[in-house]
């Protein structure tokens, strides 16, 4: 019966909630139906997109009236481009929200005690906070219904965001408010360039096109890198586009391009060709020095990864004699963070070209005491390793959204360090590990903290303490 009421409208629902991942929550006839883009205490009228036994799925398609918590988006792209879905909250209620969304997973996923949960730590600046965007050049813009319905005809090529679940849509950015800087600056005299000189932006289901992949990242110290995708072999276009923006900004710190012609934009298999400046940017945090490479990770926030790692610190209460397992390094941000206060620390981390990084960030750094080792988790942390390796008196981890493998949750019982603190983006699967962790650790501390504003995104920092008995 739940799937013949798709395309139904059903008139004046009331938003209760928000749920997981920015979904707010109505109710008909005893179905939980869920609602993107409203707001709690808007009263709308929804088309259902999908149905299921227990729940619906619906979009709004008319606001009936408005909820007292709104405010007004200050994008002109909101609503159609997917980065930002909360805009329409102030930003003192979207921390209450993440906080309540990690109240609610550790409750009904790890059903184990727990402490009070901290006050969510917000972010300085609740817009212009990240130091990396990707924007996708595109034959096939997306038009909005009053474009559509005007019977003009509109210039086709866009750079910008993909328009959420269609990959072969992308909107159109004229002015993005995630990143400072000349972010914006270089992203539209780029496409006005390629448009004044009649260079192919790619199409997303033909596989071909000249330009296809902006990147670009920033550091709070101020220095830039600008890397281009392209998607065939012209040299002339190639030389054009990056002679352009060499030219056009002489003080970019790296200036960098890889042609691609794979049928997708990831790059760590690719070769980057450095056009001018240096081939790496470099993040300063208190005294140490990070390097960035194009296909290095660095969290996107770089005001807030402090404060992440300064909660992560404080819950690992290293006295110097210690020996720190921290898994999932990445490029060893946090590893040479805690390196100082630390006896030894171990990183261990999946792709190899971050291990070379992390390497790299402890020579730059001076730091003598960290090792690092690549390959995949489980299949790494081993007997034979734990037999060559100190036994670890605290382990730090931040796996990827999926959270840990069992086998990694299994080891980590039988090494029985002292301190777990548990960093992570998905609260959902952070919750399940610690409830598989429950049998020898208790959870003693967690702190949210505000990555993403005017995003449901939230990480999460859990202290877990080997139990006495």
């Amino acid at each position: 019966m739940s799937r013949k009421m798709k395309n139904m409208v059903l008139e004046g629902l009331e938003i209760e909630r928000i749920a997981t991942e920015g979904k707010c929550v109505a109710h008909y006839e005893g179905k939980v139906v869920f609602v993107q883009q409203v707001a709690p205490g808007d009263v709308v009228d929804v088309r259902v997109t999908k149905g299921r036994n227990s729940f619906l799925e619906a979009e709004a398609i008319r606001i009936r009236s408005y909820s007292k918590d709104r405010v007004e988006p200050f994008c002109q792209h909101f609503g159609v481009c997917g980065g930002c879905k909360w805009q329409h909250l102030g930003y003192s209620l979207q921390l209450s929200y993440k906080r309540q969304q990690v109240i609610d997973q550790f409750q009904r996923i790890a059903k184990v005690p727990l402490p009070e949960i901290n006050p969510i730590i917000g972010a300085k600046d609740d817009r212009y906070y990240r130091n990396k965007l990707e924007f996708t050049f595109s034959n096939n813009r997306w038009l909005t219904k009053e474009e559509i319905a005007s019977g003009e005809s509109f210039e086709k090529n866009a750079l910008g965001f993909h328009v959420p679940k269609r990959f072969d849509k992308i909107v159109d950015i004229s002015h993005c408010h995630l990143q400072e800087g000349l972010s914006n600056e270089i992203r539209n005299k780029l496409r006005d360039f390629a448009l004044a000189k009649g260079i192919s932006f790619f199409d997303l289901i033909r596989q071909e096109g000249t330009l296809r992949n902006l990147i670009i990242r920033t550091t709070l110290s101020g220095e830039t890198m600008v890397i281009v995708q392209f998607g065939e072999e012209n040299s002339e276009a190639i030389h054009a586009v990056m002679e352009f923006l060499h030219t056009s900004f002489p003080k970019l710190t790296s200036l960098l391009y890889i042609i691609n012609l794979k049928k997708n934009e990831t790059f760590h298999d690719q070769e980057v060709h450095t056009y001018a400046g240096t081939p790496y940017i470099e993040e300063v945090m208190e005294d140490l020095k990070f390097r960035i490479g194009p296909k290095s990770f660095y969290q996107t926030n770089s005001h807030q990864a402090h404060r992440l790692y300064q909660v992560a610190k404080e819950f690992a209460d290293l006295s110097g004699d210690e020996v720190v397992y921290d898994l999932y390094t990445g490029t060893g941000t946090i590893a040479n963070y805690v390196a100082r206060h630390s006896k030894k620390v171990i990183g261990i981390e999946y792709v190899e070209a971050a291990v070379q990084d992390a390497h790299i960030n402890s020579e730059l750094n001076r730091i003598q005491n960290t090792e690092f080792y690549a390959g995949d988790m489980k299949d790494i942390l081993n007997d034979e390793f734990v037999e060559k390796h100190p036994a670890p008196d605290v382990v730090i981890t931040d796996p990827p959204r999926a959270g840990m493998h069992e086998d990694v949750v299994k080891r980590l019982l039988s090494l029985g360090a002292s301190r777990i603190v548990y960093v992570s983006c998905n609260p959902a699967t952070q919750a399940r590990d610690v409830a598989l962790l429950a049998d020898r650790y208790e959870v003693t501390a967690i702190q949210p903290v505000d990555m993403f504003p005017q995003t449901y995104h939230v990480e999460n920092v859990v202290l877990l303490t080997k139990k006495t008995q």
